[in-house]
């Protein structure tokens, strides 16, 4: 490889390392970071039309996919350290970043126009995928940790990258895959990486040109649909049984609110850097 090949494959790699962010922090989309970075429109196009130029286009991501991994592993042992040490407290950051998106994610809903419609989409989502969630568990009983779930994990994942702004580690979260999934990834654990990716990329495959058609006709009530379920899920991970608050005290509560300020305006900077760059 000539100096300027290894150059761009060494920044390709690292653009990889800072979309891992996306998968595995909450209120971080990886749509977002790829955005940012100037390889969504290429990574959508390449898959929804992934027989065309194959081989230039895979050698062309095979480093941000290696660099993904990479930054996944590397970011995956402090975060789990914070989480068991600090989880509620973490959980107050991640929602305040979920919430700075949500303006630059209603006016998108909206970018087509807003009809009753809609807002019946928003309010029959928000109340029915709401309870469905609360009450998950106590109907399907604790989601067990095998190669589904750990598909399930990818498939959301690749929905974080696909839609920019939707962040997919909070229903994570809430189905319990969130702290295996990240033990796992601190191993370098082949049997939740290769489901997880198979997950991800089957849905970035056949997902693509389904998100496409649907945002091409039905723009409006998917994103209202969207934006139901981001408000319902941020608000799921800080009360409990997500949230743990056993042994809080005045300090936790004024450090879970100044971490949900600083998160509402790291998610707004972030929603206006994706509105930049995309």
């Amino acid at each position: 490889m000539e100096k300027k090949q290894i150059t761009n494959w060494f920044i390709r790699f690292i653009k990889g390392v800072f979309i891992a962010l996306g998968f595995i922090l909450p209120g971080v989309s990886g749509g977002v970071l790829a955005a940012i970075l100037g390889l969504y429109e290429r990574m959508l196009s390449f898959m929804a039309h992934i027989r065309q130029n194959f081989k230039r286009d895979f050698a062309f991501f095979l480093p941000v996919g290696l660099g993904g991994i990479a930054g996944i592993i590397l970011l995956s042992r402090p975060l789990e350290f914070l989480l068991v040490s600090y989880k509620a407290i973490v959980l107050w950051g991640f929602a305040g970043a979920i919430v700075g998106t949500l303006p630059a994610l209603f006016k998108e809903s909206a970018k087509k126009g807003r009809s009753y419609r809609d807002w019946i989409m928003f309010g029959v989502t928000a109340v029915v995928g709401g309870l469905f969630l609360y009450n998950m568990t106590a109907i399907f009983g604790q989601m067990p940790i095998n190669f589904f779930s750990w598909l399930l994990a990818g498939a959301l994942i690749a929905l974080g990258v696909i839609v920019p702004g939707l962040s997919p580690s909070n229903f994570l979260l809430y189905l319990g895959l969130f702290d295996p999934m990240l033990a796992g990834f601190k191993r370098a654990d082949m049997g939740v990486f290769i489901p997880i990716a198979v997950g991800a990329m089957v849905t970035l495959i056949s997902f693509s040109k389904v998100m496409s058609y649907l945002l091409q006709h039905f723009y409006s009530l998917v994103y209202h649909f969207i934006l139901a379920i981001v408000v319902v899920s941020t608000f799921l991970i800080v009360i409990p049984p997500v949230a743990d608050y056993s042994g809080f005290n005045m300090t936790s509560v004024l450090i879970s609110a100044i971490l949900f300020v600083l998160g509402i305006v790291v998610g707004y900077w972030m929603s206006g850097l994706e509105k930049k760059y995309k």
